[in-house]
């Protein structure tokens, strides 16, 4: 990569736009706005950059990027932890807007993130929809948790929030539903996996809105990308424990509450899972086992366009 076609790195605040690039030139800042977004843009498209990187930051840079995906250059949406432990891991130590703008450049000529086509309007209103339901249940498990310890006079106050929470949970999932049936888009993906025993409207807005890879990966991308696959924690003669770690946590945890579901009535699953009880496996390795299982079954189906059946596992093999 030279200097005719640098990679970019923006950082994204709520106020302000800071850009730095690879190889190191003078950068700039610009306001985050509709004015310094075209600033940006025009700029940008003068450059011709290879890459240009940004985080996630919980939608903040999703003006942005859209901004730049529709004038077709080349955009990364990151995990924040990978650039992170990648500075860490070059000796830059210290953290500015600045300084973070000039790493994520960096990231991006050494690592290169693949580019990956931007939502459209109808999966970022999903996306919003299933951000926000995710919020307000970790808002009533936090409440719930309060109420254990909380003071008599308060418990009344406590249980009228988690009351009121639960309706707007309600009012989500009636939205969430809505905008799953009235979308062309999305219908036979829908309509996949609404056919497997145990994949409810939750997991399948999830999947639809944060999971767009699903059908793309082979299983070991697909379990790494969601962070259920297992991972080694070895060094010389040292033998740890495998874990799951990294990758989507929020996808990660709908389908955690999926499997828990499918190992009661999905056949597939609930035999693999009693299976490896059998075994000896603990309860929560076997759940795991059941996740990345279900996991590859829902990515063979989309790869393949076709609808459950009890035999499915047979197309994608052994998952332990």
């Amino acid at each position: 990569m030279n200097s005719k076609h640098p990679c970019i790195g923006i950082d994204v605040s709520q106020a302000r736009l800071d850009v730095g690039s690879y190889p190191p030139s003078e950068g700039w800042s610009e306001s985050n706005d509709e004015e310094g977004i075209g600033r940006l843009v025009t700029r940008l498209r003068e450059l011709s950059p290879a890459l240009v990187v940004m985080e996630a930051t919980g939608g903040l840079e999703d003006a942005v990027a859209v901004a730049l995906g529709a004038c077709g250059l080349p955009v990364a949406v990151v995990n924040p932890r990978q650039v992170r432990d990648f500075a860490r891991a070059t000796g830059k130590l210290a953290k500015t807007d600045k300084i973070d703008a000039d790493v994520m450049a960096f990231f991006g000529h050494s690592v290169r993130p693949p580019v990956r086509p931007l939502p459209d309007s109808e999966t970022r209103a999903l996306e919003a929809i299933v951000s926000r339901r995710h919020q307000i249940m970790d808002m009533i498990t936090e409440e719930k948790n309060r109420l254990h310890g909380a003071q008599p006079s308060l418990r009344k106050d406590i249980q009228e929030h988690i009351a009121w929470l639960r309706e707007r949970v309600t009012k989500l999932d009636k939205e969430m539903g809505e905008a799953l049936r009235q979308s062309s888009l999305w219908q036979e993906k829908v309509d996949l996996l609404g056919s497997v025993p145990g994949v409810g409207p939750v997991l399948t807005a999830t999947v639809v809105a944060k999971l767009p890879e699903l059908g793309t990966l082979n299983r070991r991308e697909i379990a790494s990308l969601v962070g259920v696959a297992p991972l080694n924690w070895d060094s010389g003669t040292f033998r740890g424990r495998r874990a799951i770690w990294g990758g989507r946590g929020h996808v990660r945890a709908v389908f955690y509450m999926a499997t828990l579901v499918a190992t009661r009535f999905n056949p597939t699953i609930k035999e693999f899972y009693n299976r490896l009880l059998t075994r000896g496996k603990e309860k929560k390795v076997a759940l795991v086992a059941c996740m990345r299982k279900l996991l590859t079954i829902l990515n063979a189906m989309l790869k393949h366009k076709i609808p459950w059946h009890d035999r499915i596992a047979q197309l994608v093999g052994p998952c332990s």
